[in-house]
């Protein structure tokens, strides 16, 4: 478990801190010191300064709601098949099965959040709209299990058994909250760290190296939120109440909103460079390359074009280059793809080897709200009289390994490994992916860098999509390998007594798949290619 949380750490906090460099512009002309921020605007919509927006100032108020949006997930997620598999009686493979689904829709949907805030909404409204979706949401999955409990309480009072069932009603409106909370998340998550490091310019000297401290504390700050959720929380669902529980994350979420909403005339706001949605532009790359894929370039093709093409063009993805052509092979900018956009779109090709590499972490992380947190539930965890640990409250010591953690890398670690490779981050990027699957497999914000810079909510979506496929996976997995192992009168390996069960077995299976997924990793990590501007940073 421990091995899992450093892991962990170390890829989510790889990820996180490719960010510096996703946005960062020539510094040959240092912009002074009470200019404006190029790309960005105020709450008016003029030029921002410097000295009036944006920065650490901004960056808090952004903070501190994502560690009230852990605070509330993890109240939810981290306790949630105890609550399945006790008030509303599943049997532990197939809360499994359901917590596995509902972790991967909440960390895929993100995907689509994304989408809307870069195409259309902007993130700045996409938090607020999606943090109205999950206080509603948590409303009304504490007036759920408030209802539920009071049902149980009737349960008890009878002798009929039938009665003792939790009505499908309640069930329903149970799973229908958790959803509802997907769908808050996946506008709220994406777009939340992207938003706080738009009030950073990497552009400027300081400021880039703010924005690298402030990905580490981003992390800091979610530790602590999950921290204080699987203590506090979980203590209150365990021995109080699940509606006082669930009732307090729906304040806190209501709180961080408004905290949110104080920031407002002091943030940086992004402006789009190009003209046009980023996803047409880019997939139109795609259309022209494949309906030029037999045209060869006309005479009418620019020098420059040409030569930009010889000096810039990245070597993976070459045919990706026709889409520079105009149906008729000639190299007009009204006609053709601009050479941006081409090299955008080899960019996102170039992730998807890695982040399949990446799918067995998602698995591995995947069981630390299921398998890990049943087989707290047969332990003693009695510290006093009077006083027993929750099973859930047991992922405790993940957050206490990487708040003890982020403070010794991002103020020991980084400047000693500044200063002996040259490079902003202390180490590359892939490095630290490479090295926290490698404690996986005994135990990002890459996405972020390498996905197009107007689709910067995309490229954080993308981490989270490993671990929502990685859950989907893991539900698979579960599903196949109970029906397998559990016929003909046998014992499943997932039985819902812990001592007649194998797990160990099913742990041995993803080691080696860890092991599968590290070779692969190395493989095509030599292979890969930086974007064009961002290597140097590498």
């Amino acid at each position: 478990m421990g091995s899992v949380s450093i892991m962990h750490q170390s890829l989510s906090g790889a990820i996180t801190n490719m960010a510096i460099v996703s946005t960062t512009r020539s510094t040959e002309t240092p912009l002074l010191e009470d200019g404006t921020v190029d790309g960005s605007v105020d709450h008016k919509g003029c030029p921002a300064r410097r000295s009036s927006s944006g920065g650490w100032r901004s960056a808090s108020f952004i903070i501190a709601v994502e560690l009230a949006e852990r605070f509330a997930y993890y109240g939810i997620s981290s306790n949630l098949i105890t609550y399945l598999t006790g008030p509303l009686g599943q049997s532990t493979a197939t809360a499994a099965e359901n917590v596995n689904a509902w972790s991967g829709t909440a960390t895929l949907l993100p995907l689509l959040g994304a989408f809307l805030a870069d195409a259309y909404l902007g993130r700045y409204r996409t938090i607020i709209i999606s943090s109205l979706i999950y206080i509603l949401a948590l409303g009304l999955l504490t007036l759920s299990t408030m209802l539920t409990s009071l049902s149980n309480l009737d349960c008890q009072n009878t002798n009929d058994i039938i009665s003792c069932s939790t009505p499908k009603i309640l069930v329903f409106s149970f799973i229908f909250s958790l959803y509802l909370v997907a769908i808050g998340l996946g506008g709220h998550k994406p777009c939340v760290q992207a938003f706080g490091a738009d009030q950073f310019d990497g552009s400027d000297p300081k400021e880039s190296i703010a924005k690298n401290s402030f990905f580490n504390w981003w992390y800091f700050a979610l530790c602590t939120g999950v921290l204080l959720s699987i203590v506090i929380i979980v203590y209150i669902q365990d021995n109080l109440s699940w509606a006082f529980g669930f009732g307090i994350v729906c304040i806190v979420m209501l709180v961080a909103l408004l905290v949110f909403l104080l920031g407002t005339k002091t943030y940086r706001y992004s402006v789009k460079v190009n003209e046009g949605n980023p996803f047409t532009r880019i997939g139109q790359v795609f259309v022209l390359a494949v309906k030029n894929r037999h045209n060869a370039p006309s005479a009418t093709v620019p020098e420059e074009l040409l030569q930009t093409l010889h000096q810039q063009s990245s070597e993976q993805f070459k045919f990706l280059n026709k889409a520079l052509l105009a149906q008729d092979g000639s190299g007009e900018d009204s006609k053709g793809c601009s050479f941006h956009d081409v090299e955008e779109a080899k960019a996102l090709l170039r992730l998807i080897p890695i982040w399949t590499t990446c799918l067995v972490y998602g698995i591995i992380f995947a069981q630390v709200s299921t398998f890990f947190t049943k087989q707290g539930s047969t332990m003693d965890r009695k510290l006093a009289v009077g006083l027993t640990i929750p099973a859930a409250s047991l992922q405790f010591f993940i957050s206490v390994s990487i708040l003890v953690f982020i403070p010794l890398y991002d103020r020991v670690f980084v400047p000693i490994a500044r200063t002996l490779t040259q490079k902003p981050a202390g180490i590359s990027m892939l490095q630290r992916i490479g090295t926290g699957l490698f404690l996986s497999a005994v135990s990002m914000e890459f996405f972020y860098d390498e996905v197009p810079n107007e689709l910067r909510s995309v490229g954080l979506s993308l981490y989270l999509s490993v671990l929502g496929v990685g859950s989907f996976l893991s539900s698979f997995l579960v599903t196949v390998i109970d029906k397998a192992s559990g016929g003909d009168g046998r014992d499943s390996w997932f039985n819902s007594n812990l001592n007649r069960a194998h797990v160990d077995y099913f742990y041995w299976l993803l080691a080696a798949l860890s092991t599968v997924g590290l070779a692969a990793f190395l493989y095509f990590s030599k292979s890969f290619v930086y974007s064009i501007g961002r290597s140097s940073y590498n």
